[in-house]
């Protein structure tokens, strides 16, 4: 049986959807060095609806064992470059 993995919850004073996401898209642009940190699992929840959770990344199988890095509901094929995942 694998070791179970730890899930570090980040509280936050942000108030929008939106500037949550801008700030995990920070996080991992400013982290996505260190491997221990698994970024393509990151969701979003409401402070009193943690049980509800919003995939932030698609993070779909691709080949060479990397992962799709846009957003959760994009459209088209998988992979590529990673668009602008903030809408204006």
């Amino acid at each position: 049986m694998p070791e179970p993995r730890w899930i570090i919850h980040l509280p936050t004073t942000l108030t929008r959807r939106v500037e949550a996401t801008a700030l995990a898209v920070a996080l991992r642009d400013s982290l996505g060095h260190v491997t221990d940190i698994d970024f393509g699992e990151t969701t979003l929840s409401e402070e009193d609806r943690q049980f509800v959770r919003t995939r932030i990344w698609c993070d779909a199988r691709l080949p060479g064992n990397a992962r799709c890095p846009r957003p959760a509901d994009h459209d088209g094929a998988c992979g590529g470059e990673l668009p602008q995942i903030l809408a204006t």
